[in-house]
């Protein structure tokens, strides 16, 4: 019976808006206190998220309880520890690249200037 029960589901679409990664949530609240600007700009806490998460391994699980019942508090430790890095050096890199691209329109806008100057 659970047997063919299981087989069935396998071919039948299912929600699965319950499985998510672990990190999400750590990540977010990461950004959120370590950079005061991202609880305004959402593009921002969007780029630093995305650049973040892609440092960090996926944990999917259903429900946030089931890491915290497995995890020792030495782990825990480590993944906050990994998800301050990462978030931190997230940061930086999306901050550096905002100015770079900054300074490149500046420099296009002097270009323009210089020619109309001329």
């Amino acid at each position: 019976m659970l047997l063919s029960r299981r087989r069935n589901l396998a071919f039948t679409p299912h929600d699965t808006s319950s499985v998510h990664n672990y990190y999400e949530r750590l990540v977010t609240e990461a950004i959120s206190s370590q950079e005061p600007r991202a609880n305004t700009d959402y593009d921002f806490m969007d780029d630093v998220a995305c650049v973040a998460l892609n440092h960090l391994p996926p944990r999917y699980i259903r429900h946030d309880v089931d890491m915290s019942f497995y995890l020792s508090p030495v782990e825990h430790e480590e993944i906050q520890k990994k998800v301050h890095k990462a978030v931190k050096n997230a940061i930086e890199f999306v901050k550096t690249r905002e100015q770079a691209k900054r300074d490149i329109l500046e420099g296009k806008a002097d270009e323009q200037s210089d020619g109309l100057e001329h």
